[in-house]
């Protein structure tokens, strides 16, 4: 009797056993964990960086996810070559013209990947795209066929006039916005309708009617929502510790059946329509030509025709309205080309693509633009399929590369006061955004370099050299000043507050 009074007493020291040795096993597999970590770093020279936690790494330290700002904090204290353990993940970063010079051109073979996550996994068909394909033989070939419809200095020609026309509709437009001389509009919506127009007519030889077209809505509905999903941060637990992606199961079917509707749409509305025309060749024939001869899939035109919707309008439209932001911001600065333009052009002359050549000013107010305010800050991440070296230390297979470009070309190491938006530095000393100075790579270097470049400078030169043509730039009344805030996702850069816009007509 008495050993059975006592059952209660043994099953609690039991318990107490079992929750000991738990205990203790878990202890003892974070010390195995830090042991094999601190092996590894011993065994490899790995860049330095922040000490990581046990199974999460660094991710704690930058739940909010990576931005230009904070890997340039990370820069000032662990120097231009940093490695970050964000779960599972190795992440390095780069902070310098000379290393960014090794890992894209130098070395832009081995670094030539592209470090995807499990969401754009999804939103690019595991790099069925041109953007985030892996460097080999399907990158190659997605490079070439499109680049010939839209990226040569032949379809600049070209297109310039249906460029130059959407320019002066939009303006038309907004200078008849109600409000637009009074008490400032929103102008961001029509430049938005501009650049899509602008782009469509290349790919489709089609607009869309305006703002408010059944096609343009439900086109601008399904980006807007995968640019939403694709841009969070609310999924890198899951995509830096691949065992809690179960907990991502409701987002990722969301992500999936997005992404679907998207596809369909375009195949629905523009591929299929394309198919049943005839005529001069257009900018997608190209694609649906490669196609047929058997060198891409259906899918990948799809994936081609999503990149340019993201690679040649989003990023030119963010640009847009950057610069109009600081014209604002500076009106000596809206003085300094409007006379440039008088003085080059005449009164009242239109800025073509072909003056911009003879207007520095212009030009570099358009770079200062992308100095001050890259949209891709981080570039479009690399990753090295290979162990390989990067100066004297060893960098394993699979590192998600992120060159801090925007960090470059801020950092007062580099330039003389980089926080004033000044573009007489680009007067001063010859920089072009060509992807050879290193301090000033907004579309990237080397054989990953944005080829978008070729059609989004004149773009922006052709845009914000008309509106100042047309127009004198101020903050709606009782603002001294736009709010220049930024919010990053992902990848992007973007103005936080869009602007309303007081537009007084110039008397020419």
């Amino acid at each position: 009797m008495e050993s059975l009074r006592n059952l209660p007493l043994l099953d609690q020291l039991k318990d107490q056993s079992i929750s000991t040795l738990v205990q203790t096993s878990l202890i003892a597999l974070i010390g195995v964990l830090l042991l094999v970590k601190l092996v590894q770093r011993l065994r490899l020279n790995l860049p330095p960086g922040p000490l990581p936690l046990p199974i999460v790494g660094n991710w704690l330290q930058f739940k909010e996810g990576l931005n230009p700002r904070n890997l340039a904090e990370l820069a000032n204290k662990y120097g231009d070559v940093c490695m970050l353990q964000m779960g599972q993940r190795k992440v390095l970063v780069i902070s310098s013209p000379e290393m960014a010079k090794e890992v894209l051109q130098t070395q832009g073979v081995e670094f030539g990947s592209r470090a995807r996550n499990l969401v754009f996994d999804m939103t690019t068909g595991k790099g069925s795209d041109m953007v985030f394909a892996d460097y080999g033989e399907h990158w190659r070939k997605m490079r070439r066929i499109a680049t010939i419809p839209f990226f040569t200095n032949k379809v600049v020609q070209q297109s310039r006039r249906g460029w130059e026309e959407e320019v002066d509709l939009a303006l038309n437009d907004i200078k008849e916005m109600p409000g637009s001389t009074t008490s400032g509009v929103m102008v961001n919506f029509r430049l938005q309708l501009m650049m899509y127009n602008i782009v469509y007519r290349m790919m489709f030889s089609r607009k869309f009617s305006g703002l408010h077209d059944p096609l343009y809505v439900k086109l601008m509905t399904l980006n807007l929502e995968n640019n939403r999903l694709a841009q969070s941060f609310k999924y890198n637990y899951g995509d830096y510790v691949p065992s809690l992606k179960p907990f991502l199961k409701g987002y990722l079917k969301e992500v999936w059946e997005t992404n679907q509707r998207r596809l369909s749409f375009l195949r629905d509305e523009f591929l299929n329509e394309r198919k049943r025309q005839t005529g001069e060749k257009i900018g997608v024939d190209f694609f649906l030509e490669a196609a047929a001869k058997g060198e891409i899939s259906e899918t990948n035109v799809l994936y081609l025709i999503q990149n340019m919707n993201v690679a040649a309008i989003e990023t030119t439209l963010w640009s847009s309205e950057w610069g109009i932001a600081e014209l604002i911001n500076n009106p000596q600065i809206q003085d300094k080309i409007r006379n440039e333009l008088d003085r080059v052009l005449g009164k009242g002359v239109p800025v073509t693509e072909p003056d911009i050549a003879n207007l520095p000013y212009l030009q570099a107010m358009v770079k200062e633009i992308l100095r001050m305010h890259m949209v891709i800050p981080m570039l479009v991440p690399h990753m090295n399929l290979q162990a390989t070296k990067l100066g004297k230390y060893d960098i394993p297979a699979g590192c998600r590369v992120l060159v801090n470009a925007w960090g470059i070309a801020n950092n007062p190491k580099y330039w003389e006061k980089p926080e004033v938006f000044n573009p007489d530095r680009f007067l001063k000393e010859k920089i072009e955004p060509t992807g050879n100075d290193f301090r000033f790579i907004p579309f990237g270097s080397g054989r990953r370099s944005c080829p978008g470049s070729l059609i989004a400078l004149p773009i922006l030169g052709i845009v914000l050299g008309r509106i100042m043509q047309r127009f004198e730039l101020l903050p709606p009344p009782g603002v001294d000043k736009v709010d220049l805030r930024s919010v990053g996702g992902q990848l992007s850069l973007v103005l936080a507050s869009k602007p309303r816009v007081v537009l007084k007509p110039r008397q020419i």
